[in-house]
C-alpha cells in the first residue's frame, strides 16, 4: 500500500523537491495551496498531473482539520512559512501568525483528527542567530536575531512540547541554508546568480548587495529534502541539524559566481547600506554529525557545485527568454 503525504508549501523550493522525492517513492502526494488571485505553480508545473492540490491555510484552523480528516495522511510535512527573513521586520505580526501559531494549529489539528500521523516541522538555523558556539548542533542554545528567527524558535519548541505532552510523532529538521535554481529571486544566493547571468548576457551592469562578510553554511535543497524524509522513517521522533559543516561568506559566493562566467565581481558589485539587516546573523555553520550517524545522510553537492549549478540554470533561463537590460538591485 502506498503512503499518503501532505505537503504545505508545495509550491516553494523545498516543497517541489520533496514532492519529486515522495513521488519517486510511490507516495500519494497532496499539496496544500492558499487561494490566491494568481496561482504560483511554476516550480511544480512538471508535477501538476501527479499531485493533488487542496486548499487550506495555516491561519485557518478549520481548513486544516478538514484537510487532515479528508486526506488521512501517513505523513505531514509542514514547509509553509513566511520564509524571507528581511520581510519579517516589515510584517512581524503576520510572520508570527504563520510561522508560530500556524504550526500550533497544525499540531492541534493532527492531535484532534489522528495522533498517529507523522509530522515534519521545518525549523531553521536562523534560530541560532547570535551564535553561542561554532559549529551549532542540536544542543546549541538559540539566540534568534529577527522576527523570523523568533517565530521559528516558538514553532520548534511547540513541536517538542506536543511530542512530549501528547506522544505525537513530530520531528523538527533544523536546516541550514539550502539553495537551488528554484530558490526565490529575493534570496541573496539566487539574487547573485541571476545578476551574474544578466550581466554576462548584457542585460544588466551592476548588482547592489549589503553585508559581504556574513557567513552561511550553504547546501543543495535536493539533498536536504532527503533528510526530511529520512527523519520521518525512524521508529523514534527526534530533531536533527542538517548542514554541510562548511561555512562561506557572501563575498566567497560572489567571487565564485562571477568567476564561473569569467567576470571580475569588483567591476559590477556595489554596496548599499540600506540592504544590511537591523540585527545581522554573522556566522552560521552546522554540525550534522547526528544526522550522518543515525540517518546515514550525506550532502552530495558541494558549495562550488551548487553556485555553478545555479548560475548555469539562470543563464539557460535568460537565454531562452531574454530580458530588458537594466541594473540589478536587491532593494
Amino acid at each position: 500500500m502506498s503512503k499518503r503525504a501532505i505537503i504545505t508549501g508545495i509550491t516553494g523550493q523545498d516543497g517541489s523537491y520533496l514532492a519529486e522525492l515522495l513521488l519517486s517513492k510511490e507516495y500519494e502526494v497532496v499539496g496544500v495551496v492558499r487561494r490566491t488571485s494568481a496561482p504560483n505553480y511554476g516550480r511544480i508545473q512538471h508535477l501538476i498531473d501527479r499531485v493533488t492540490l487542496r486548499p487550506a491555510d495555516l491561519l485557518d484552523q478549520l481548513s486544516l482539520i478538514r484537510l487532515i480528516d479528508e486526506v488521512r495522511p501517513h505523513e505531514f510535512y509542514n514547509l509553509a512559512a513566511m520564509s524571507f527573513v528581511p520581510a519579517s521586520w516589515d510584517q512581524p505580526m503576520l510572520t508570527g501568525e504563520f510561522n508560530a501559531q500556524g504550526v500550533t494549529r497544525v499540531l492541534e489539528a493532527i492531535r484532534q483528527v489522528d495522533p498517529k500521523i507523522h509530522l515534519y516541522q521545518a525549523s531553521s538555523s536562523e534560530m541560532f542567530g547570535k551564535v553561542r558556539e561554532v559549529p551549532q548542533n542540536e544542543l546549541t542554545p538559540f539566540y534568534p536575531r529577527s522576527p523570523y528567527g523568533v517565530s521559528k524558535v516558538f514553532a520548534h519548541y511547540i513541536t517538542v512540547n506536543y511530542r512530549e505532552s501528547y506522544d505525537l510523532y513530530a520531528v523538527s529538521g533544523i536546516l541550514f541554508n539550502h539553495e537551488s535554481p528554484r530558490r526565490g529571486l529575493e534570496f541573496v544566493t539566487r539574487k547573485i546568480t541571476d545578476a551574474v547571468a544578466r550581466i554576462k548576457l548584457g542585460l544588466a551592469t551592476t548588482l547592489a548587495l549589503g553585508n559581504l562578510d556574513a557567513h552561511r553554511d550553504w547546501g543543495f535543497a535536493g539533498d536536504y529534502v532527503k533528510a526530511m524524509w529520512m527523519m520521518m522513517q525512524r521508529e523514534r521522533a527526534e530533531d536533527y541539524v542538517i548542514a554541510t559543516g562548511v561555512s562561506h561568506s557572501v563575498r566567497d559566493l560572489v567571487e565564485l559566481a562571477f568567476g564561473h562566467v569569467g567576470l571580475d565581481w569588483r567591476k559590477h558589485v556595489t554596496l548599499d547600506p540600506k540592504l544590511i539587516r537591523p540585527a545581522e546573523v554573522e556566522h552560521l555553520v552546522g554540525d550534522s554529525s547526528k544526522a550522518r550517524a543515525q540517518l546515514g545522510w550525506e550532502p552530495t553537492v558541494d558549495f562550488a557545485g551548487l553556485v555553478k549549478m545555479m548560475v548555469d540554470a539562470d543563464l539557460d533561463r535568460l537565454t531562452a527568454a531574454p530580458q530588458v537590460a537594466g541594473p540589478v538591485s536587491t532593494s
